[in-house]
């Protein structure tokens, strides 16, 4: 059998039950949208995170625009953020009528590189939107210092880590406003696409309620233009119940992540590395090789298959070359984007899958050689 990246059949057939009883209740109450379900995911995910209040949205990527809107960012305004993560970050930014700005990656964790954030601020600046990536946090000691002395909002990406922390705050936490996303492939992932913003500030939160419905506080009414994205109850219902495994699914991810650290250290891969005061959650397992393309190849031949993430930072795609960037713009986010991949981590993966996977890998980096 194929050894895919990521694979969800293993784990729902492990909590069909849940999943089907979670269906049942919400199609049989009466209630399908914006009911007690979203309510009581909304609170049990926001007091996960160590914040006040949730605000349940149609997706990750409405969860950073919905936030940027609450925080006034519009046309003229400049977004602090990186090259090295996936489009609706940057897709946010410019559907909220911003224009973001790229600073470039520690060549180690690919996380921002928070020593120049100072130096992309100007005038226009409005907002830092620090992505944390891979499944550990952006040094938010340094972001939030910096946000603190020129007066900018903090909005993190935390769609690749549920539950992971900086300094003991869990992502999340440590902004105004942070955006979440529930996609499958993630740490805490439905059945299809699903976000939250998570905020402790009162008044985010109302707004943010309603933007994500019209604008409207009672129906039919809108106070302001708004927009039509909400959780639905069924994906809410079902991330409720799976809520109650996400300590497990971090604790099996942080397991499989040392046995590839015990079996491949020492190779010519660079593996990952984490950054002082994180607490890594591993949503993916990123390694690091010149010649990476070969070893995917090689891998393929066994049925492995590894993903990049990502492959073509975004300042370089043709839909943000109005942007101004060129090549050479970020060094370390371009040559990681031609050397990094990632090996199959998901907590229904098995020991003899990985065992298999690490058996390639080394089979892989000898006939490179």
């Amino acid at each position: 059998m194929p050894i895919n990246v990521w694979n969800y059949l293993r784990e729902y057939e492990n909590e069909k039950h849940e999943i089907h009883a979670a269906i049942e209740k919400v199609l049989s109450s009466g209630h399908l949208i914006l009911g007690e379900s979203v309510r009581q995911f909304e609170e049990a995910f926001a007091g996960y995170c160590g914040v006040k209040y949730g605000i349940g949205v149609n997706s990750g990527t409405d969860a950073l625009f919905l936030g940027l809107k609450a925080l006034g960012v519009g046309a003229g305004d400049e977004v602090i953020t990186v090259a090295n993560t996936a489009v609706p970050t940057v897709s946010a930014i410019v559907s909220s009528g911003a224009t973001p700005r790229f600073v470039d990656i520690d060549p180690v964790t690919y996380l921002m590189d928070t020593a120049l954030i100072e130096r992309a601020i100007n005038k226009k600046t409005k907002c830092i939107l620090p992505v944390h990536l891979y499944g550990q946090c952006v040094n938010m000691d340094d972001v939030r210092r910096i946000a603190g002395t020129h007066g900018l909002s903090i909005i993190e990406d935390c769609a690749q880590n549920h539950g992971a922390s900086f300094s003991g705050r869990k992502a999340g936490s440590m902004s105004d406003l942070a955006a979440f996303s529930f996609y499958p492939t993630k740490v805490l992932g439905g059945f299809g696409d699903g976000g939250m913003i998570v905020t402790d500030d009162e008044g985010h939160y109302n707004r943010i309620r309603r933007l994500r419905f019209y604008g409207m506080d009672k129906a039919y009414y809108s106070v302001e233009h708004g927009y039509n994205s909400r959780l639905d109850e069924l994906h809410a219902e079902i991330l409720l119940r799976k809520m109650s495994h996400l300590d497990k699914y971090i604790a099996r991810r942080k397991e499989l992540a040392r046995r590839y650290e015990q079996s491949l250290s020492g190779t010519s891969l660079s593996l990952p590395r984490t950054m002082q005061g994180n607490e890594h959650v591993y949503y993916l397992y990123v390694c690091r090789h010149p010649r990476r393309d070969n070893i995917i190849t090689l891998l393929r031949t066994k049925d492995i298959f590894v993903n990049i993430s990502y492959p073509f930072p975004v300042h370089t795609m043709t839909a943000y070359q109005y942007l101004g960037c060129k090549s050479g713009d970020l060094p370390h986010t371009e040559k990681a984007a031609n050397e990094i991949f990632s090996l199959p981590m998901y907590p229904s993966l098995t020991n003899e899958e990985q065992g298999t996977v690490i058996a390639a890998i080394h089979d892989s980096l000898e006939a490179i050689q």
